[in-house]
């Protein structure tokens, strides 16, 4: 669900739990297709047959497949009204816990942390958790960087 604010409301979104993005299934086509993107055609991901015997049973994500859809996922979770600019100012840490094999679900999860005031604007710092449906440990966590601008 879509948490809407406008502009002079996010000096207080601090410690804001936005909650849980939708499901998102991950298809051996976006991974593919990242593959392309990327040029990481690493038969991990890319050769379902292979992958069958390799460490993780099947094809997986990219990491950086998994980290990329935190953008799509924040927009789903905060819309800021109000503003004229929305920047994606980038990451102060990620880690990749667990692989996401293809065909699995994942959704993510954002608190608030920080909210900082810069020229122009506020910068969010972020923590996002980026899990697995029926996974034990989430895929990505990471603290991210977002400014919004008047």
């Amino acid at each position: 669900m879509t948490t809407t604010a406008t502009y002079a409301d996010i000096p207080g979104l601090v410690g804001t739990d936005l909650g849980f993005t939708d499901w998102l299934e991950i298809t051996q086509e976006s991974v593919n297709t990242f593959a392309d993107a990327t040029g990481d055609h690493q038969w991990i991901h890319v050769d379902p047959e292979r992958a069958k015997d390799g460490p993780f049973g099947g094809p997986i994500a990219h990491g950086f497949l998994t980290l990329s859809l935190a953008v799509k996922f924040w927009t789903d979770l905060l819309d800021v009204e109000g503003v004229s600019t929305k920047v994606n100012y980038g990451l102060d840490k990620v880690r990749f816990i667990s692989p996401v094999k293809v065909g699995l679900r994942v959704r993510m999860n954002a608190v608030i942390a920080e909210v900082t005031e810069v020229a122009g604007g506020y910068q969010l710092t972020v923590d996002q958790t980026i899990e697995i449906d029926g996974g034990t440990k989430p895929a990505v966590v990471a603290r991210a960087l977002y400014r919004f601008y008047a």
